[in-house]
């Protein structure tokens, strides 16, 4: 098999894993989109292994440092209450990812806790800030 193929082949293999939910952070995916740069890259220019290997590593590793940077931001941003936010009461403790479960308008709805690092347990109060889906982005009153 040539170097292009085999790149293709793996590069391929960890897009399907990614795309199937076995990686939880982008690591599959994103050394995927660095091996399928990397076939493309052996197409047009042969090099050898060890240098498709390095820059594989430094595509991968990179691509990987600012997608964890960027969802780093995105969960960092604070959401002020709104005028006409609604508060729901937590009915089971928030996981350390920040989600768990609140009645809200009289029914039980998933949530996501937009600060973490505020332990919420049964009882609380909370303020609805939105809803992604069928899931509630609550904030601790």
């Amino acid at each position: 098999m040539t170097p292009p193929l085999v790149w293709f082949l793996c590069s391929g293999t960890l897009v399907l894993l990614a795309l199937l939910g076995v990686d939880s952070d982008g690591l599959l995916l994103m050394a995927g989109l660095a091996g399928l740069l990397i076939t493309l890259l052996t197409i047009a220019v042969p090099l050898p292994p060890s240098v498709t290997l390095l820059l594989f590593l430094a595509l991968g590793g990179s691509g990987y440092g600012l997608l964890r940077r960027w969802d780093r931001q995105q969960r960092e941003r604070q959401l002020p209450p709104t005028p006409g936010a609604e508060s729901a009461v937590v009915i089971s403790g928030f996981s350390a990812d920040g989600q768990g479960r609140v009645r809200w308008q009289g029914q039980s709805w998933a949530a996501e806790n937009l600060a973490p690092e505020t332990a919420l347990s049964p009882g609380a109060e909370v303020t609805v800030m939105g809803r992604e889906g069928t899931s509630l982005q609550v904030l601790p009153r």
